[in-house]
C-alpha cells in the first residue's frame, strides 16, 4: 500500500474498521506516544507529531498510567454555590460568528447583573461542519483535509487578532497551533486507516467550542474581570443511548463539578457546549443541537435562576413566520407546550433540552442577541403566567413537520387479537425507523402510523414480512402506504379546559377545503395533530392559524357615543361588514355600544340592522368599567378596539389605561392629544412602547389623511417648516360664502340652518377647535406646546360670549356685522379674500390662530363649500406645499375616517394589505 511507507518500520498498519472500543489503541498503533493519565479526560505527553498543551486544558484521549493519578490527589473542594445566583447564558454559532459578535456577546455577560453567570458557548458559525468536513475528507483519503484545516486555523486567527493583543493573544495563538498539529495528526491516522470511530469524530469535532469559549473568556478577562474557562469534558458525564441520543450523568457531573470549581472559583465561567465526556473518560458529543442541551444541564447542576438562550429569532412564534406571515412570538409557553411544538418541528429547542430545566422550575428564556429591545419567550411551568393579565387563546401555536408517509395497516383479524401492535412496532423498530404518531380506530380494525418519508419502504419490507401468512390467509387486508403527507400539531396548554378547540381545528380545515387523513390527540389534549397532503400543509397551516384569530384579522369592537358619528359608523359598517369577511378576511364583531346613559352588550356581537331598536329597548344601564371588561374579555379575540365617537375629555382620560391594557384605541375625540402636555406625552410614551396601537386620524381633518401625511413626512426624514390651513369645515363653508354685501350673521344664521355649525355656533366661531387642531399637529411635529401656547383670535364678539343660550347669540350677532364687514372690504380693495386659518410654525415653535388675508389665486382662495385645506412646507416641499384638500366636516367622512383607522390596524394585525 503506497501510504504505508510513512509509518515507522517497527509499525504494520492496522485494521481500523474493527472500530475498537478504545480509539486510542488505534492511534498508539500507528503513533508510538507517551501519554500521562488526566481523569476524566486524557492529553498527549511527547510526540514529534502531536505537541503538548498547558495541563489545564483537553487535547487527546486517555490512556491510564498508574504512576500519575491526578484526580485521586487529595485536594480540598471548593463545592459549587448552587441556586439563584446563577444565571446561565448560551450563544449560538451565530452569535459568536465574528470577532465584532464575539465582542457583542463579552458586553451582555459584563452587563448582565447576576451575582454570578455561566456561559456556554457553540463554536463559531459554520465551523462544527468545518471540522466534521475534514474528518470525511480524511476517511475519503482526500488530501485537501490539509488546507481545509488551515483554513479552520486562519479564521481563529483572525478572529483573534481582531480582539485579543500582548500576551493574551500570544497564548492563545500557541494554543490554537498546538491544536492544530495535534489535530492534523490526527486526520493523517484517520487518513491512513480510510475510517474514524464515533470517538475519534467527536474529539476532532468538539475543538470549535474549545477555541469559542477561550476566546470569549479571554475577551470578558480583557474588561478586568476574572472569568475561567470550563471544558465540559471535565465535568459532563453522559451516557450514550443510541448513535443520536446521550443520558446525562448528574451525580457524577455534579462530582466533578465540584472538583473543577474548587481549583478554578469565579463568578463568570466560560464554559464549552456540545462536549461532555462517557463515564469511561471518551470524549463524545451531546449531538445536534448540543450547545442548548449544555446549557439545560448546566442550569440543573447549578440550579440557576435562569436559563437564557440568545438565538437570531425574537421568540418562539405562533407558527413558522416563513408559513404564516402573520405569526407573532409568544410571550410563554408551558415546558410541555414548548415540549410538543418542538417535536412537532417548530423552532424552538430540541425536546431534550427541556428536560434538565423541569425538575428544578428553572425557567428558559430565548432571546434575540441582534433585537435586545425584545423580551423574547419565556419557558416555564403554568403557574408561572397563570394570572397574567388577558385571556390567551386555547391554542398557542402550531407546528408542522413534511416529508412523511402513512403507513396503515388494517384487517379483521386485528380485532381482539393481544400483541399485534407490539409485533407491528417491533418490526418498525428492527428496522430503526422513527414512528412520528400513531392513530388507531376503537374498533382495532386498523392501526396508522406515521414515519419519514425516506424510512417507509424499509417499514412496508419489514411489515409485509412478518406478517406474511397473515396476508395470505386474510386476517389482515393489507399493509398501505400514503406517501407526500404532512403534519399539522396545534399546541396549547389551555386546550384541554377550553370546550371546541378540536371543533373549531377541524371547521377551519373543511372551509379551507382540506381532507385530514388521520387524527391523533393524546388526553393531556396538549396538542391535537392531524395528518394532512403535504401540497396542503401551508394552506392547513393558514386556515388554522387564522381561525384561532392568532393571524389577529378578527377584531371585537366597542362602540363609544353611538350619536351622529358613532351611529353613522355602524350604518357604514353593516353595509361593508360582510363584504370585508369576503375579500378582506377582516372580522370586526361590535360586541358592545354604550352611551351616556344605556349600553348594549354582546357576546356574539351586535346586531347591524337593529342595534338602535335594541339599545333602546334591551340596553342596561351604562358603566364603563363594565363596558371595557366585556369587550375585552373574549376568549377567542385577543384584539380588541374601544372606538370613542364622543368629544367627551373624561372618555379621553381612559386611554392611557385601557393602551396598557392591551386595547387599542381609535377616535375623532381632540381631548386626549390637545389635552395637558403632560398626560398627553404619558400616552404617546405608552404608544410607542408597547404593541397596543392608537389611531386619531379624524382628530384633525375628518376623512383627509392629514395625520398620516404628516406622519408620513416625518418619518421618511424630511423637515417640516410650517402647516397652515382652513381646519374648520364650518368657518371654511361661512367665509366662502362670505361676500359681495352678504352680513356675516345672515352667513352663519345659514350655515346653522344647513347643519354645519355646532348646536351653538360660538363652539365654531371662538376658533377653540382650531386651535385643538393646531395643538394635535405642532405635538405631531415634535413642538411641546400647551394649548393655553395658542393665540386664538375669537370671531365671538366680547359682548355675546356670556349670553345665556345660542338663540339669544344669533338674535344678537347682526348688531356686530359691521366690524367683519370692514375688513372684508379692505381685502376685496387689494384683490384679496378672508380665511380662518390655524398655523403651526415648526420653525419658532409657535403656533397661531387667526383671520388672515390670501390672495385670490391662492389655493386657500379657492375653496367651496366646507372643504378643508391644509399646505404642509417643508424641506422637500419648501416652493411648492404638499396640499391636502377635500370635505373636512360631516357625519359621514367624520365616520369615513375613524372606519379607515379601523381598517389600518387591521392590516397592522395581520390582514391582507
Amino acid at each position: 500500500m503506497a501510504f504505508a511507507s510513512s509509518l515507522p518500520p517497527s509499525y504494520s498498519l492496522p485494521n481500523l474498521s474493527s472500530k475498537p472500543k478504545n480509539p486510542i489503541t488505534t492511534l498508539n498503533k500507528i503513533y508510538p506516544f507517551s501519554f500521562l493519565h488526566r481523569a476524566p479526560i486524557f492529553r498527549v505527553s511527547c510526540s514529534s507529531q502531536l505537541q503538548g498543551r498547558d495541563s489545564s486544558n483537553f487535547n487527546l484521549f486517555a490512556s491510564v498510567n498508574s504512576a500519575d493519578v491526578l484526580l485521586e490527589e487529595a485536594v480540598e473542594e471548593v463545592r459549587v454555590p448552587k441556586g439563584d445566583t446563577w444565571s446561565i447564558h448560551k450563544f449560538g454559532g451565530t452569535c459568536v460568528g465574528t470577532s465584532e459578535r464575539i465582542q457583542n456577546v463579552a458586553n451582555i455577560v459584563v452587563k448582565d447583573e447576576s451575582q454570578r453567570k455561566l456561559v456556554v458557548v457553540s463554536a463559531m458559525s459554520k465551523v462544527t461542519d468545518m471540522m466534521y468536513d475534514l474528518i470525511h475528507k480524511a476517511q475519503a483519503r482526500d488530501d485537501s483535509y490539509v488546507t481545509a484545516m488551515d483554513a479552520v486555523l486562519e479564521k481563529h486567527k483572525l478572529t483573534a487578532i481582531d480582539l485579543l493583543k500582548g500576551d493574551d493573544l500570544n497564548k492563545f495563538l500557541e494554543r490554537l497551533q498546538q491544536d492544530v498539529n495535534n489535530l492534523k495528526a490526527m486526520l493523517r491516522a484517520i487518513y491512513i486507516a480510510g475510517h474514524a470511530t464515533e470517538s475519534f469524530s467527536d474529539f476532532v469535532a468538539g475543538h470549535g467550542e474549545l477555541w469559542s469559549a477561550e476566546l470569549l473568556s479571554a475577551v470578558i478577562r480583557k474588561s478586568g474581570l476574572k472569568c475561567a474557562c470550563m471544558d465540559t469534558r471535565d465535568v459532563l458525564v453522559v451516557n450514550p443511548t443510541s448513535s443520536d441520543q446521550v443520558d446525562p450523568d448528574y451525580v457524577e457531573s455534579g462530582r466533578r463539578l465540584d472538583k473543577w470549581y474548587s481549583k478554578n472559583s469565579s463568578d463568570i465561567i466560560v464554559a464549552t457546549g456540545f462536549i461532555a465526556s462517557t463515564p469511561e473518560n471518551i470524549p463524545t458529543t451531546l449531538k445536534r443541537d448540543g450547545s442548548d442541551f449544555s446549557a439545560a444541564i448546566m442550569g440543573a447542576l447549578f440550579k440557576a435562576r435562569q436559563v437564557t438562550i440568545w438565538t437570531d429569532v425574537d421568540g418562539v412564534y405562533s407558527a413558522d413566520p416563513r408559513k404564516v406571515s402573520e405569526a407573532v412570538v409568544l410571550n410563554k409557553l408551558s415546558y410541555q407546550e414548548a415540549w410538543e411544538m418542538s417535536y412537532f418541528g417548530a423552532n424552538v429547542l430540541h425536546p431534550r433540552t427541556i428536560i434538565p430545566v423541569m425538575k428544578y422550575d428553572i425557567p428558559i428564556v430565548i432571546r434575540n442577541i441582534f433585537n435586545l429591545s425584545a423580551p423574547g419567550t419565556t419557558i416555564c411551568r403554568p403557574a408561572d403566567f397563570e394570572n397574567d393579565d388577558g385571556l390567551e387563546s386555547a391554542v398557542k401555536g402550531f407546528a408542522t413537520i413534511d416529508n412523511l408517509a402513512l403507513v396503515n395497516v388494517e384487517g379483521t383479524g386485528m380485532a381482539g387479537v393481544p400483541g399485534t401492535a407490539s409485533a407491528i412496532f417491533g418490526a418498525v423498530k428492527d428496522v430503526g425507523a422513527n414512528v412520528i404518531m400513531i392513530s388507531q380506530a376503537s374498533s382495532e380494525h386498523s392501526v396508522c402510523f406515521a414515519v419519514p418519508e425516506k424510512e417507509v419502504r424499509a417499514v412496508a419490507a419489514a411489515l409485509e414480512s412478518r406478517f406474511r401468512e397473515a396476508l395470505s390467509a386474510g386476517r389482515l387486508s393489507q399493509i398501505a402506504v400514503i406517501p407526500n403527507c404532512s403534519i399539522l400539531a396545534a399546541v396549547g396548554q389551555k386546550m384541554a379546559s377550553t370546550p371546541g378547540v378540536s371543533a373549531t381545528l377541524f371547521s377551519a380545515l373543511a372551509k379551507a377545503n382540506i381532507n385530514i387523513r388521520a387524527i391523533a390527540q393524546g388526553c393531556s389534549e396538549f396538542n391535537v395533530t392531524v395528518v394532512v397532503k403535504r401540497e396542503d400543509c401551508v394552506k392547513a397551516l393558514r386556515a388554522v392559524h387564522s381561525r384561532f384569530y392568532l393571524s389577529r384579522t378578527t377584531i371585537a369592537l366597542g362602540i363609544i357615543g353611538p350619536g351622529l358619528i358613532g351611529g353613522t359608523f355602524l350604518d357604514q359598517l353593516k353595509e361593508q361588514a360582510a363584504v370585508l369577511k369576503e375579500k378582506s378576511n377582516i372580522d370586526l364583531r361590535v360586541l358592545g355600544v354604550t352611551g351616556s346613559k344605556t349600553m348594549l352588550l354582546s357576546d356574539m356581537g351586535v346586531d347591524l340592522l337593529t342595534w338602535r331598536d335594541q339599545l333602546e329597548e334591551n340596553g342596561e344601564k351604562a358603566d364603563m368599567q363594565k363596558f371595557v371588561q366585556h369587550v375585552h374579555s373574549n376568549h377567542f379575540i385577543p384584539n380588541t378596539v374601544i372606538v370613542d365617537c364622543t368629544a367627551d375629555s373624561s372618555i379621553a382620560s381612559h386611554y392611557h389605561e385601557w393602551l396598557r391594557r392591551g386595547i387599542h384605541v381609535v377616535t375623532p375625540n381632540k381631548k386626549a392629544n390637545s389635552g395637558p402636555l403632560e398626560q398627553y406625552l404619558k400616552l404617546r410614551t405608552l404608544q410607542r412602547q408597547s404593541y397596543t396601537h392608537y389611531f386619531y386620524e379624524a382628530t384633525v381633518g375628518a376623512g383627509l389623511p392629514i395625520i398620516s401625511t404628516l406622519q408620513g413626512l416625518l418619518e421618511t426624514g424630511d423637515k417640516i417648516i410650517q402647516i397652515e390651513g382652513i381646519f374648520s369645515g364650518t368657518l371654511s363653508y361661512i367665509f366662502n360664502n362670505f361676500e359681495g354685501a352678504r352680513a356675516f350673521s345672515e352667513v352663519v344664521k345659514e350655515a346653522k340652518e344647513a347643519g354645519y355649525t355646532e348646536p351653538d355656533p360660538r363652539d365654531d366661531l371662538s376658533g377653540t377647535d382650531v386651535a385643538r387642531k393646531v395643538i394635535i399637529l405642532a405635538r405631531e411635529s415634535g413642538l411641546k406646546l400647551e394649548l393655553s401656547d395658542i393665540p386664538i383670535q375669537s370671531l365671538v364678539p366680547d359682548q355675546l360670549k356670556d349670553v345665556a343660550s345660542a338663540a339669544e347669540f344669533m338674535e344678537q350677532l347682526h348688531k356686530y356685522d359691521q366690524d367683519l364687514a370692514k375688513l372684508r372690504q379692505e381685502a376685496e380693495a387689494t384683490g384679496e379674500v378672508l380665511r380662518y386659518v390655524g398655523v403651526v410654525d415648526v420653525v419658532n415653535q409657535k403656533g397661531t390662530v387667526e383671520l388672515r388675508r390670501y390672495k385670490k389665486e391662492h389655493p386657500f382662495a379657492q375653496l367651496s363649500g366646507s372643504d378643508n385645506i391644509i399646505a404642509f412646507s417643508t424641506q422637500r416641499y419648501e416652493k411648492q406645499p404638499l396640499i391636502v384638500r377635500g370635505p373636512g366636516a360631516g357625519a359621514e367622512v367624520t365616520a369615513g375616517g375613524v372606519f379607515s383607522d379601523i381598517l389600518r390596524l387591521a392590516s397592522y394585525l395581520g390582514a391582507p394589505s
